[in-house]
Protein backbone atom coordinates (compact mmCIF):
# COMPACT_ATOMS: atom_id res chain seq x y z
CA UNK A 1 0.00 0.00 0.00
CA UNK A 2 1.33 3.46 -0.80
CA UNK A 3 1.75 6.21 1.76
CA UNK A 4 -1.49 7.93 2.75
CA UNK A 5 -2.05 11.64 2.39
CA UNK A 6 -2.80 12.73 5.97
CA UNK A 7 -5.21 15.62 6.53
CA UNK A 8 -7.23 16.91 9.46
CA UNK A 9 -10.10 14.76 8.12
CA UNK A 10 -8.30 11.43 8.55
CA UNK A 11 -5.61 12.26 11.13
CA UNK A 12 -7.37 10.85 14.21
CA UNK A 13 -8.11 7.56 12.46
CA UNK A 14 -4.48 7.21 11.34
CA UNK A 15 -3.05 8.30 14.69
CA UNK A 16 -5.08 5.66 16.53
CA UNK A 17 -4.13 2.78 14.22
CA UNK A 18 -3.28 -0.57 15.78
CA UNK A 19 -0.18 -0.65 13.55
CA UNK A 20 2.94 1.45 14.16
CA UNK A 21 2.53 4.68 12.19
CA UNK A 22 5.28 6.50 10.29
CA UNK A 23 4.46 10.15 9.56
CA UNK A 24 6.56 12.12 7.09
CA UNK A 25 6.21 15.89 7.59
CA UNK A 26 7.32 17.55 4.35
CA UNK A 27 6.81 20.40 1.88
CA UNK A 28 6.93 20.28 -1.91
CA UNK A 29 9.61 23.01 -2.05
CA UNK A 30 11.96 21.20 0.38
CA UNK A 31 14.98 19.52 -1.26
CA UNK A 32 15.81 17.11 1.59
CA UNK A 33 12.10 16.19 1.73
CA UNK A 34 12.26 15.14 -1.92
CA UNK A 35 15.20 12.87 -1.02
CA UNK A 36 13.28 11.18 1.82
CA UNK A 37 9.93 10.89 0.01
CA UNK A 38 10.84 7.91 -2.25
CA UNK A 39 12.22 6.05 0.78
CA UNK A 40 9.00 6.63 2.71
CA UNK A 41 7.01 5.39 -0.29
CA UNK A 42 9.20 2.25 -0.52
CA UNK A 43 8.65 1.52 3.17
CA UNK A 44 4.89 1.92 2.68
CA UNK A 45 4.90 -0.47 -0.30
CA UNK A 46 7.20 -3.09 1.24
CA UNK A 47 5.93 -3.21 4.83
CA UNK A 48 2.22 -3.89 5.36
CA UNK A 49 2.93 -4.10 9.12
CA UNK A 50 3.22 -0.29 9.20
CA UNK A 51 0.82 2.51 8.37
CA UNK A 52 2.69 5.25 6.52
CA UNK A 53 1.39 8.77 6.06
CA UNK A 54 2.68 11.98 4.52
CA UNK A 55 1.74 15.38 5.94
CA UNK A 56 2.31 18.50 3.85
CA UNK A 57 3.14 21.19 6.43
CA UNK A 58 1.97 23.93 4.08
CA UNK A 59 -1.53 22.50 3.62
CA UNK A 60 -1.89 20.98 7.13
CA UNK A 61 -0.24 23.50 9.47
CA UNK A 62 -2.51 22.49 12.40
CA UNK A 63 -1.08 18.96 12.48
CA UNK A 64 2.48 20.23 12.10
CA UNK A 65 1.91 22.68 14.95
CA UNK A 66 0.44 19.95 17.18
CA UNK A 67 3.68 17.97 16.76
CA UNK A 68 5.88 21.04 17.22
CA UNK A 69 7.42 20.66 13.76
CA UNK A 70 9.95 23.44 13.16
CA UNK A 71 12.22 21.78 10.57
CA UNK A 72 11.48 19.44 7.70
CA UNK A 73 11.69 16.71 6.78
CA UNK A 74 10.63 15.37 10.17
CA UNK A 75 9.77 11.71 10.60
CA UNK A 76 7.59 10.67 13.53
CA UNK A 77 6.77 7.14 14.63
CA UNK A 78 3.55 6.68 16.60
CA UNK A 79 2.77 3.56 18.60
CA UNK A 80 -0.60 3.35 20.36
CA UNK A 81 -1.22 6.99 19.43
CA UNK A 82 1.92 8.25 21.20
CA UNK A 83 5.26 9.43 19.80
CA UNK A 84 7.75 6.56 20.01
CA UNK A 85 10.49 8.11 17.87
CA UNK A 86 11.17 11.36 16.03
CA UNK A 87 13.93 12.40 13.65
CA UNK A 88 14.70 15.63 11.77
CA UNK A 89 16.52 15.69 8.45
CA UNK A 90 17.10 13.26 5.61
CA UNK A 91 17.83 9.71 6.75
CA UNK A 92 18.72 6.52 4.87
CA UNK A 93 16.05 3.86 4.57
CA UNK A 94 17.69 1.57 7.16
CA UNK A 95 17.62 4.31 9.81
CA UNK A 96 13.95 5.00 9.11
CA UNK A 97 13.16 1.29 9.43
CA UNK A 98 15.16 1.15 12.67
CA UNK A 99 12.95 3.91 14.07
CA UNK A 100 9.87 1.80 13.30
CA UNK A 101 11.36 -1.35 14.77
CA UNK A 102 12.56 0.17 18.04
Amino acid sequence: MSALNVTMNNFEQIKNSDKPVLLDFYADWCGPCRMVSPLVEQIAEENPLYLVGKINVDSEPEIAQAFGIVSIPTLVVLKNGKIAAQSVGAKPKQKILAMLES
